[in-house]
């Protein structure tokens, strides 16, 4: 079976990837600390946003 890898993540798919739940995650979209765009409605992640989120992350527990 062919299994299509999402080019973006939805909001609530990044909260459920990091772990967090989607009031904080929103919180940092909104804050501009997990970048994102608007689509319609809804807000968008890339994955490399995600990934440059958590390697701050790393840096400042560093």
């Amino acid at each position: 079976m062919n299994h299509i890898k999402p080019k973006w993540h939805t909001v609530r798919e990044v909260a459920a990837m990091l772990g967090y739940g989607l009031s904080k995650t929103k919180l940092l979209v909104a804050s501009g600390q997990i970048k994102s765009i608007k689509d319609g409605g809804n807000r968008r992640v890339l994955p490399e946003w995600v990934d440059e989120y958590i390697a701050r992350r790393i840096e400042e527990a560093a």
